[in-house]
C-alpha cells in the first residue's frame, strides 16, 4: 500500500492512462509553479513519516550509515544555512566534487532548497578538465571530497581560474578549504522556504563532447518531478522498494537512479561506497542487504555473469533494469536464467530523463530499447524531419511544440548556436539513430556524432584527440570506439606518427602514449587499442572519415 505522500503525489501532479492490457499509453504531469524537490518531496515526507528510510550507505570498511527522510531534511538544511552563511546564492554555479560520499546528499538537496545550481563531476578530473569547467560554467564555489588527487588538480585549476570564491571540503581538512562536515554541524536544523521557480536552473551536466569539448547541459526544476517517470514505470519501484543504481555521482546516471524519482516513490537508495567496480561485493550486498531493484549497464551485467551469479542468493532482487549501451541477448539470457527476471532496457540522455523504455508491464524484446515513453512524442525521422518507414533507420527526435515536455533540458549553457542546432524547428534532436519494428519497438543503431560508450561511460573523441596530439609522436589522430566483449566499446586511437617517430611505432611508443592521456585528462578516457597507420581516412575537404574507420575495424572482427 502507497504511502500518504506518495499517493498524494500520483494523484495531484500525475495523469496516467492505461490500456486493457494494463500498459501505461498515457502520461502528463501537472506541477505547481514552485515546485521545488526539496521542500516539496522531502521535507513533505519528512514531516509525514519522519522515520522513513531514505538513504542506505555502506562502504567496503564495514562502516554503515542510515539517513530517514527526517535526517535528509535536517542534514540539507544545515547544509543550506551553512552554504548561505558563506555567501552561496540563488542562481550561483556550485561546482560538486564528491564521489559516493553520503554528503552528496546533503548538498544536492541543500542546493535545491537554495535555489543554486548544482554542477556535478566526476572524481577523475584532472587540472586541464577543471580549468574548462570552471570557465565554462562561471563557477563560484567548488565542494569537492578529499580523496585521491580531487584537491590537487582543482587547486592547481585555480591558479589559472580566480572565479571561486570559497571551497569546502568533505571528509576532511585542507588549507584554505573550509571543512564542510565540521561547519555544518554549526548551523540550525530548519530552513524558512527560499522561493523558487519551475522554470528556474537547478542543474548543469557536463555532457561529454564530439565535435568540441563538453557541453553544459541546463536543467529547471521540473526535472525533479519528471524522473517519476524514470521510477515508477521504468524502475518499477514502490515504497518498500530498496533501489541499486551502480553510478558515480558525477554523471547524470546518479540523479536517474540514486535521487529524485526514487524519493518521490517513497523508495530507499542504497549506495556502496567504492572505488573500483568488484562484480563479487556487488552480488554479496544484494544477497546481504536484500536489495529488490536494481539498475546498471550491461557491461556489469556481464561481469556479474561471468563472476558466477548462481553462487549468491538474489531472490530477492523483484526488478532489474539496464541502460547506457547496446545489451547482448545472450547477457539478457543468461541473468533471466540465473534470477528469472527479465532485463528491462531503457534510453535516456544527459539531456532527458527516461525516454524509450521497456516499461512495467511490456513484454521486452532482448536487444530492444522498448517503446517512447508517453510522457514525450517521440519520432524516428530522416535528415528532413520526416518520419521514416518501420525498418528504416533515422534520427531519434522529441516533437516539443504545443506541450510543456517537463525533464527536457532547456539549452546549452551559454551556447544557443549550439541549443538552435539541437533544437529547431519543433524538434530536440537526440543525435542517436534507431529502426523501429512492426510493434512499436525501437532499435539502437549508434550515435551520428561519434560518441563512445564504454562501460557504462560515455567519451567524447575530440577531448582525447586534444591530448595526444599534444604529444610529439603524433601528427594525426582518430579516436574511435571499438567493439569489446566485455566493456561492449572501448576506446581506440589511429595514429599518424611525426616524422622523427616513424620508425619507434612499438609497444613501448603505445604504453607511453596512453599513459600521456591517463595524465592529461580523466584516465578511464584512455586508448585501450592504438593503431599505427600511415594515413587516415578523409572526405574531400579533409576532415577525417571515423565512419570509414569503424566500419573496417567491425568487417574483420
Amino acid at each position: 500500500m502507497d504511502h500518504n505522500f506518495v499517493k498524494s503525489f500520483n494523484e495531484n501532479f500525475c495523469k496516467e492512462q492505461y490500456d486493457e492490457n494494463g500498459l501505461l499509453k498515457s502520461f502528463e504531469l501537472t506541477l505547481d509553479d514552485n515546485f521545488n524537490f526539496g521542500y516539496d518531496v522531502i521535507d513533505a515526507i519528512a514531516k509525514e513519516e519522519p522515520d522513513k528510510l531514505a538513504l542506505l550507505w555502506c562502504n567496503p570498511s564495514g562502516e554503515e550509515r542510515r539517513f530517514t527522510f527526517s535526517d535528509l531534511m535536517k542534514k540539507s538544511n544545515q547544509t543550506a544555512n551553512m552554504l548561505l552563511a558563506n555567501g552561496v546564492r540563488k542562481g550561483d554555479m556550485v561546482m560538486c566534487v564528491l564521489k559516493r560520499h553520503y554528503q552528496f546528499w546533503f548538498v544536492t538537496i541543500a542546493l535545491c532548497k537554495i535555489g543554486a545550481i548544482m554542477i556535478p563531476a566526476t572524481n577523475q578530473l584532472t587540472k586541464k578538465d577543471y580549468v574548462y569547467r570552471f570557465n565554462s560554467g562561471n563557477v563560484s564555489y567548488l565542494i569537492a571530497t578529499s580523496d585521491g588527487d580531487v584537491p590537487k588538480h582543482a587547486e592547481a585549476a585555480m591558479e589559472e581560474y580566480d572565479g571561486i570564491k570559497k571551497k569546502f571540503i568533505v571528509k576532511g581538512n585542507r588549507d584554505g578549504w573550509v571543512s564542510f562536515d565540521e561547519e555544518i554541524e554549526k548551523y540550525p536544523e530548519t530552513l524558512d522556504r527560499i522561493e523558487t521557480k519551475l522554470e528556474d536552473k537547478m542543474l548543469a551536466f557536463f555532457s561529454s563532447g564530439t565535435t568540441g569539448y563538453p557541453k553544459m547541459v541546463i536543467h529547471t526544476h521540473d526535472y525533479a518531478a519528471a524522473h517519476i517517470a524514470t521510477a515508477k514505470h521504468w524502475h518499477n519501484l514502490h515504497d518498500k522498494s530498496l533501489h541499486l543504481t551502480i553510478s558515480e555521482t558525477g554523471w547524470g546516471k546518479a540523479m536517474w537512479g540514486k535521487m529524485y524519482g526514487q524519493f518521490i516513490m517513497g523508495a530507499t537508495v542504497f549506495v556502496y561506497y567504492f572505488d573500483r567496480f568488484v562484480p563479487a561485493e556487488i552480488l554479496s550486498l544484494i544477497e546481504k542487504y536484500k536489495i529488490t531493484s536494481l539498475c546498471c549497464p550491461p557491461t556489469m551485467y556481464r561481469f556479474f555473469i561471468k563472476e558466477g551469479m548462481e553462487g549468491y542468493d538474489l531472490s530477492s532482487l523483484e526488478y532489474a533494469t539496464v541502460a547506457g549501451e547496446a545489451l547482448n541477448p545472450e547477457v539478457f539470457n543468461k541473468f533471466y536464467e540465473y534470477t528469472g527476471l527479465k532485463l528491462m532496457e531503457g534510453f535516456g540522455q544527459t539531456e532527458t530523463v527516461i525516454a524509450v523504455a521497456n516499461l512495467v508491464g511490456s513484454e521486452p524484446k532482448p536487444g530492444s530499447m522498448g517503446k517512447p515513453v508517453p510522457l514525450y512524442d517521440i519520432a524516428i525521422v530522416d535528415e528532413n524531419g520526416n518520419v521514416v518507414p518501420d525498418g528504416e533507420t533515422g534520427e531519434i527526435v522529441f516533437r516539443t511544440e504545443g506541450k510543456k515536455n517537463y525533464g527536457l533540458f532547456k539549452g546549452y549553457y551559454n551556447s544557443p548556436e549550439t541549443t538552435n542546432k539541437a533544437w529547431h524547428d519543433g524538434l530536440y534532436h537526440t543525435g542517436d539513430t534507431a529502426w523501429r519494428d512492426e510493434d512499436g519497438y525501437f532499435w539502437y543503431v549508434g550515435r551520428t556524432d561519434d560518441v563512445i560508450k564504454a562501460s557504462g561511460y560515455r567519451i567524447g573523441p575530440f577531448e582525447i584527440e586534444s591530448v595526444l596530439m599534444e604529444h610529439p609522436a603524433v601528427l594525426e589522430v582518430a579516436v574511435t570506439g571499438a567493439k569489446d566483449p566485455i566493456r561492449g566499446q572501448v576506446v581506440k586511437a589511429t595514429i599518424v606518427l611525426t616524422k622523427d617517430y616513424k620508425d619507434k611505432a612499438s609497444e613501448v611508443l603505445v604504453k607511453e602514449l596512453q599513459e600521456h592521456v591517463k595524465r592529461q585528462t580523466a584516465p578511464y578516457k584512455y586508448p585501450r587499442i592504438v593503431e599505427f597507420v600511415d594515413e587516415l581516412p578523409k572526405t574531400i575537404s579533409g576532415k577525417i572519415r571515423r565512419v570509414e574507420i569503424r566500419e573496417r575495424d567491425n568487417s574483420t572482427d
